[in-house]
C-alpha cells in the first residue's frame, strides 16, 4: 500500500534528509587514500546521532553498520570494516537516518584520490542518470518514465543496469511501496504506478561497467558484479508535491 504524506510529515522527512546530506558532505571531504571504510562508518554514525537521529541501517534485518560502503566491484550493501581505501578506488556510500518517526535515504559514489578516465566516466554517467530521473518526476508521471530516463542514458553510454535491486517508496519505513525500477520492460505495465502528491520515493540507479548480473558474497550482504567490473550507485529521496518534485536529501 502506498502511503501519502502530509506537508507536516514532509517537513520531518526534510529534516531526516538533511542529516543524510550532512553525512554525504563529510564523505566528500574525507574519502581519500588511507582511510578505512570502518572509519567512515564511525563518522557517519556520530553525525547522525549528533543531530538527534538514529542510523536507519544499523540493525536493519541484521545489518551491522550505519552505512553501506561498497568499493569498486561491490554494487550495494558493502559492510564497513578494516578495508583501507587506495588511490584509484571508487566507493559507494549509502546512508539512512531516522528522526521523529520518518526516514531519509540517499547514496553517492566517490572517487578515491585520482581515478582513471573509465572510472570517472562511470561515476559521471550514474550521477547523470539520477539527475535525469529526478527531472522527469512530478504528479501524473508514471514510474516507467523514471526507469526509461535511467535506462536510456546508461545504455547509450554502453553500461548495464542492475535489475535485482530498485528504488522504493519511503516514509515511516525505509522500504515502502512502490518499487521504482531503473529500467522498463513490457511485463511491468501492470504495476506502472502514477505519481501523485504526497508520495515519497527513492530513485537509485545502480550502473555496471560490464554485465548487469550480480551475486551476493558469503557475508550474506555484499552484492558484487558477476564479472568483477566496476559498479556505481547514486540515490536521492524525492517528495512528490502538487507543484512538482523536491529532492529532500540535499543541504
Amino acid at each position: 500500500m502506498i502511503s501519502i504524506k502530509s506537508d507536516e510529515e514532509f517537513e520531518v522527512m526534510r529534516a531526516a534528509g538533511r542529516i543524510v546530506a550532512l553525512v554525504h558532505a563529510h564523505m566528500r571531504e574525507h574519502v581519500r587514500p588511507g582511510v578505512t571504510t570502518g572509519e567512515l562508518d564511525v563518522a557517519a554514525e556520530q553525525i547522525i546521532r549528533d543531530h538527534g537521529a538514529t542510523p536507519e541501517f544499523q540493525g536493519y534485518h541484521g545489518f551491522p553498520a550505519s552505512i553501506c560502503a561498497s568499493v569498486n566491484e561491490e554494487v550495494v550493501h558493502g559492510i564497513p570494516g578494516s578495508r583501507c581505501l587506495v588511490a584509484g578506488d571508487m566507493i559507494g556510500v549509502d546512508v539512512g537516518a531516522r528522526i521523529n518517526g520518518f526516514v531519509g535515504d540517499a547514496a553517492l559514489s566517490l572517487p578515491v584520490g585520482e581515478v582513471d578516465a573509465a572510472t570517472q566516466r562511470l561515476l559521471d554517467t550514474t550521477e547523470e542518470c539520477l539527475e535525469l530521473a529526478v527531472a522527469v518526476c512530478g504528479p501524473g508521471v508514471r514510474l516507467s518514465a523514471i526507469g526509461a530516463a535511467v535506462q536510456q542514458h546508461a545504455e547509450s553510454r554502453g553500461y548495464t543496469l542492475v535489475r535485482e535491486y530498485a528504488g522504493h517508496g519511503i516514509g515511516r519505513r525505509m522500504h515502502e511501496e512502490p518499487s521504482v525500477p531503473n529500467y522498463v520492460e513490457p511485463s511491468m505495465r501492470h504495476r506502472d504506478v502514477v505519481l501523485r502528491p504526497g508520495m515519497a520515493i527513492c530513485i537509485e540507479p545502480m550502473v555496471n561497467a560490464g554485465v548487469r548480473h550480480v551475486k551476493v558474497l558469503d557475508d550474506g550482504w555484499t552484492v558484487v558484479t558477476a564479472d568483477g567490473r566496476l559498479s556505481a550507485h547514486f540515490e536521492h529521496t524525492i517528495a512528490i508535491k502538487s507543484s512538482g518534485a523536491e529532492v529532500m536529501t540535499i543541504l
